[in-house]
């Protein structure tokens, strides 16, 4: 029989803890686990509360010292701005794992599950795992602190236009709106002849001014005004402006062009018709179907203006009317159009039914036009034209009349128009009756031109009923095929305003 006086005898391989007495594997520093941790703690100089800044504006984080970036929770981008919050004091330990514990998305507290390692007494690595909680602070980042005082800008772009009509300025805004230009301003102010955008930077104004003169035709100007100088330092601030003119020219405007610049153009009539205004003024010639297009270093090399404002448009009606068989072309004569068919008119105004006065005209509008049917026209014939080319013109080469597009029923157009745009967020020094009367013509002149659909985002307008697009009698309209769907998050969607949505 065997007796053990003492303490239990440590079995092989086994040494004893020179703190507690436990049995333990043996290791460089003769303690166990326990003990060891309670003489040497790896973690400390490791904050465990930390703050990090949130802008509840644009739902970024600050990285510092100035950097804002967007994150999701428990996203890589954010837990590698949490460690970089514990970057110096990390150092001295070695980063094993990283893992967000889960927190309530309102909680305003992120927590992170570290593991860490240290080479402790006599060369054993010691492991731990601890949590850092960080507290999440709200701070307006300087972006939307400029925003929201809405007078501090460093750049602002004036586009400007002198005409009476807005077309112009509603397809502007639907290419701004589709290549997401607006995003960078600090405010839009609409005024009576144009649109200010305010930036907080030279270089989105300039962007903007680049992306103008590729869209429309137009010619630009900046400046710039010193607001304040630091001596110490060197640094100035500036205040930019960058004007913008677009050529007073829109759709459905009739043009006198002077002689030199008709007869550049293929010796087209001096008389024109503009039937669209993109990056390009395009021409039409209705005595010949002749077209051009002129860019806007042309335009301010050899200007013109428009003969009538929208408001002096005169409804006729068809009385009879011929297509013609294709012209010969003269002498240096341009392209002619093929969506277009040429024709001769005899019409009269529907406010003289009851006389027999009617006017003869050439007209480009044959492939819709009918006996019966109502148009809208310029009467040439009896105004008092005072323009610098027209009145050099041989009479007899200037129309009587020149019709510009069919007359349709408004309220029947507008009743059945199943689509809708969106519009920019601006500020409006005063709105004008007229202007809904010239956004409605903007939206016909839309289902009308396919040519400026193209550019343009149109959306579903689910509260309309959806009707057959095959209508022969009726007005142009959109098809289906050509509207996008609106697309509206709902606030269940996201698990309650301020929650976010977490994918894979």
């Amino acid at each position: 029989m065997e007796y053990m006086t003492g303490p239990a005898a440590p079995s092989q391989g086994n040494i004893l803890c020179c703190q507690c007495g436990v049995p333990i594997p043996p290791n460089p520093a003769n303690m166990c686990v326990a003990c060891l941790r309670c003489q040497v703690d790896i973690t400390e100089g490791i904050p465990k509360q930390v703050t990090v800044h949130f802008c509840k504006q644009c739902e970024r984080y600050l990285q510092p010292p100035g950097t804002w970036i967007q994150c999701t929770l428990e996203s890589r981008e954010l837990l590698a701005l949490c460690l970089k919050k514990l970057k110096a004091s990390l150092s001295r330990v070695r980063l094993i794992d990283a893992g967000f514990i889960w927190t309530e998305p309102h909680s305003k507290r992120l927590k992170l599950k570290l593991t860490v390692q240290k080479e402790v007494i006599n060369g054993a690595v010691l492991q731990q795992v601890f949590v850092v909680e960080y507290m999440v602070q709200s701070q307006m980042c300087e972006d939307c602190h400029r925003v929201e005082a809405k007078d501090f800008w460093k750049a602002v772009v004036q586009v400007r236009q002198k005409t009476l009509h807005k077309k112009t300025f509603y397809y502007l805004e639907q290419l701004i709106l589709k290549h997401r230009l607006h995003q960078n301003t600090l405010r839009i102010k609409e005024i009576h002849d144009g649109l200010d955008f305010y930036y907080s930077s030279k270089q989105h104004a300039q962007k903007m001014v680049d992306f103008l003169q590729c869209t429309v035709p137009a010619r630009s100007k900046s400046s710039q005004r010193l607001i304040s100088h630091d001596i110490h330092s060197n640094v100035y601030n500036y205040k930019s402006t960058f004007s913008v003119e677009i050529v007073p020219i829109c759709k459905d405007n009739v043009v006198c062009l002077s002689p030199k610049l008709a007869q550049s153009l293929g010796n087209m009539s001096q008389i024109c018709v503009c039937i669209r205004v993109t990056s390009t003024i395009h021409l039409i010639d209705p005595s010949t179907l002749q077209i051009a297009e002129i860019d806007g270093n042309t335009y301010w090399r050899h200007p013109f203006n428009s003969l009538f404002h929208p408001k002096q448009l005169e409804e006729f009606i068809v009385m009879d009317i011929n297509r013609v068989q294709e012209k010969r072309k003269g002498a240096g004569a341009g392209a002619r159009s093929n969506k277009h068919t040429l024709a001769e008119a005899w019409v009269q105004k529907t406010s003289e039914l009851n006389t027999d006065h009617q006017y003869f005209c050439c007209t480009h509008l044959g492939h819709i036009l009918n006996p019966g049917d109502l148009v809208l026209g310029f009467d040439l014939a009896n105004c008092n034209l005072n323009d610098e080319f027209a009145n050099k013109m041989n009479p007899h080469h200037i129309p009587d009349v020149v019709l510009i597009k069919k007359s349709y029923d408004r309220t029947k157009r507008q009743r059945r128009r199943n689509w809708k745009l969106k519009e920019l967020e601006r500020d409006r020094e005063g709105t004008d009756t007229d202007d809904e009367r010239q956004y409605q013509d903007f939206l016909e002149d839309l289902e009308e031109d396919e040519a400026i659909r193209k550019n343009v985002n149109i959306y579903r307008n689910s509260d309309v009923p959806v009707e057959s697009d095959t209508d022969d009698d009726g007005p142009p309209r959109i098809s289906l095929a050509e509207m996008l769907e609106d697309l509206h998050i709902s606030q269940d969607a996201t698990g309650g305003e301020g929650a976010s949505m977490m994918t894979e």
